[in-house]
């Protein structure tokens, strides 16, 4: 491990915007992260696979009247999206390190409305599918964990990933499912919130549209 990482993991060890392993509130939190967490009872969003949390701190800024989570089980990531808030002073905003796959161990049945799934890793080959994080399995995770009338978002570049998702959904009825293949040409424009992760702008700069979709959990 290279010493700007080290360093960045000693810093991590210490902020309490941060929950990773070795804390003492690791795990502990399911079911309470608004009573234990967060200063304000408020609506609870997260971005899972947030990276550098660029996202989750625009949100947060934008809408103080929520809270919100940044997952990724990058420690380096966490520690520029944990310093951004901190720049911030954003109290409504927090990190949690652990793998995707896990979230159901960190948060109750329902105590979530909302959840970003902001450029995931398409996992292109066809052995990878079930690591898509718009796949099946993830996809019946999230539902658990958000209340009713939740929202699910997808933005990505990702062809393939974009048609995968909108077939899977498809084939669930999905309720109030909306999308564009080319957000900043659409009339959905209003969900840009002039947010941009670092992928993002990679991709704008590129000419590569961004796709988005919006549906409901019952």
């Amino acid at each position: 491990m290279g010493r700007g990482k080290q360093e960045k993991f000693a810093v991590n060890a210490t902020r309490a915007n941060i929950v990773e392993p070795g804390k003492e509130n690791y795990e502990q939190l399911r079911g309470r992260w608004n009573q234990d967490f967060f200063p304000q009872d408020q609506p609870l969003v997260l971005e899972v696979g947030c990276g550098k949390g660029e996202y989750t701190v625009g949100m947060a800024s934008k809408f103080p009247e929520k809270n919100f989570l940044g997952i990724d089980i990058k420690g380096n990531r966490i520690w520029k999206g944990s310093t951004l808030a901190l720049e911030g002073e954003l109290t409504n905003v927090g990190f949690l390190r652990t793998f995707i796959e896990n979230i159901d161990q960190h948060f109750g049945e329902q105590e979530v409305s909302e959840i970003w799934i902001t450029f995931p890793d398409p996992q292109p080959r066809k052995r990878d599918i079930k690591r898509r994080l718009t796949s099946p399995r993830f996809l019946e995770m999230y539902h658990r964990l958000l209340k009713p009338g939740g929202k699910i978002h997808l933005k990505t570049d990702s062809e393939l990933l974009f048609d995968y998702t909108l077939e899977v959904l498809e084939e669930r009825k999905a309720q109030g499912l909306i999308f564009t293949k080319d957000l900043y040409q659409s009339d959905l424009q209003e969900h840009t919130m002039g947010i941009y992760t670092t992928f993002e702008k990679t991709y704008l700069e590129k000419g590569v549209p961004i796709k988005y979709l919006q549906y409901s959990v019952g």
